[in-house]
């Protein structure tokens, strides 16, 4: 009854994996060119991913499926802090139309709880969104120099905060 549910829900967890996979490289990458608060902020959304994980993956063996613990794709070696958040930008915008897309797969399918779980993803998704795109148009904005402020002592209203 559910197997089209388990299927999506599957797609999801391994993009979900992807997606630690890579914000936890760019936190290491970003630390050790000491911007620590756009590290930081990679951090905390690799965590947050992490909960989604979570609950797909119990909304799986709930439905009785089993996970696939393999990530979606390959991490991307991105060093350059700017790649990055237009690689975050996009790994976001993809996730907002597949979670989006579903939600109404799995509504078509009266499975409204699942559906329910993606649109709350949908959300988070572009939380994430929002503060990856906030970061590049604050670049745009003030410069390359902008990313001084997300290093150590240099104060300034960097990652830390935002939507």
């Amino acid at each position: 009854m559910y197997e089209e549910s388990i299927k999506l829900l599957q797609r999801a967890a391994q993009d979900e994996l992807a997606a630690i996979h890579q914000y936890m490289y760019f936190h290491f990458h970003l630390d050790d060119q000491g911007l620590t608060k756009l590290a930081a902020m990679f951090k905390q959304t690799a965590i947050g991913e992490m909960m989604h994980m979570e609950r797909i993956a119990e909304r799986i063996l709930f439905l009785k499926g089993d996970l696939d613990m393999t990530a979606a794709f390959p991490t991307e070696q991105i060093q350059e802090p700017v790649d990055m958040l237009k690689a975050a930008v996009k790994a976001e915008t993809d996730a907002i139309k597949m979670y989006n897309d579903f939600a109404k797969q799995c509504g078509e399918h009266s499975d409204s709880n699942t559906k329910k779980l993606f649109e709350d993803l949908v959300t988070d998704e572009e939380t994430h969104y929002d503060q990856f795109d906030t970061e590049l148009e604050r670049i745009d904005k003030y410069g390359i120099a902008y990313l001084a402020l997300q290093s150590d002592g240099m104060g300034g209203g960097g990652a830390g905060g935002g939507a």
